[in-house]
């Protein structure tokens, strides 16, 4: 009896000894502390925009010191499908239609939570897309057609890089990355991007190389998007526009 009393007493304190200790629950972090850190990771936001502003000067450097040889002038046409590339409209309209569908689907579906990363996306790409032009202040074509090696011209010079084309190929990005391998016909989307480099160039809005780096920023930004667990600007909008107008009804 005593011995038995002796091996329950040990095979008590064998599996006490052997159970991890209950640790407290961490409380989740406040919407101050979630938003300190979506700015301040190396990995997101503030992050991303240097990292992509960074690749655009590494390209603003190479083209400078040579790259620009790549470019020339090409008879210019804006009429039939390349007249969306003569004005900022299209990039919005398709900014708008972008953010109008994510904020009616809302960030807990994939395809909304896609959205809200394009959203998050093309935000990253115009601010390291502005800092650049900002930057290298290169002419248009249509400033000086038979040049492309015009740069430090004044603020009014902000061809490189292409603006546009950064924002569109930001768009995109994220729901191609979501979507490609359920379904590889998403890739398609690339079309868009694409057509608008072309267009842009078409118009005399950009040099070869414009287009080329913008739709390498926008790339980037969109990755660094869609890395994200949670899209940072649907972060900082009501539970609302989280759950999504739809739900609403």
């Amino acid at each position: 009896m005593i011995q038995k009393a002796k091996l329950a007493a040990y095979l008590t304190i064998l599996t006490l000894w052997t159970i991890p200790p209950v640790q407290a629950a961490t409380p989740p972090p406040s919407t101050e502390q979630r938003i300190s850190q979506d700015f301040t990771h190396p990995k997101t936001a503030l992050g991303a925009v240097a990292d992509t502003t960074l690749v655009g000067i590494g390209l603003g450097l190479l083209d400078y010191g040579g790259l620009h040889r790549l470019d020339h002038p090409v008879s210019q046409d804006t009429h039939g499908i390349y007249a969306l590339a003569k004005t900022p409209n299209f990039p919005f309209e398709l900014i708008l239609a972008t953010v109008g569908a994510a904020t009616w689907e809302g960030g807990q579906t994939r395809l909304g939570h896609a959205l809200w990363q394009s959203v998050d996306a093309a935000a990253l790409a115009g601010l390291s897309t502005q800092i650049l032009k900002f930057t290298f202040q290169r002419n248009r074509p249509s400033q000086s057609p038979q040049n492309p090696n015009l740069w430090f011209q004044g603020l009014h010079a902000q061809s490189f890089p292409s603006g546009d084309v950064s924002s569109i190929t930001a768009l995109v990005t994220p729901l191609i990355l979501t979507y490609e391998k359920r379904d590889p016909a998403v890739w398609a989307l690339a079309v868009i991007p694409a057509f608008d480099m072309v267009a842009r160039v078409r118009a005399h809005g950009h040099w070869e190389t414009d287009v080329a780096a913008g739709a390498l920023i926008g790339a980037l930004s969109g990755y660094y998007a869609h890395e994200r667990e949670s899209p940072l600007i649907l972060s900082l909008l009501p539970h609302g526009v989280y759950v999504g107008v739809k739900s609403q009804f």
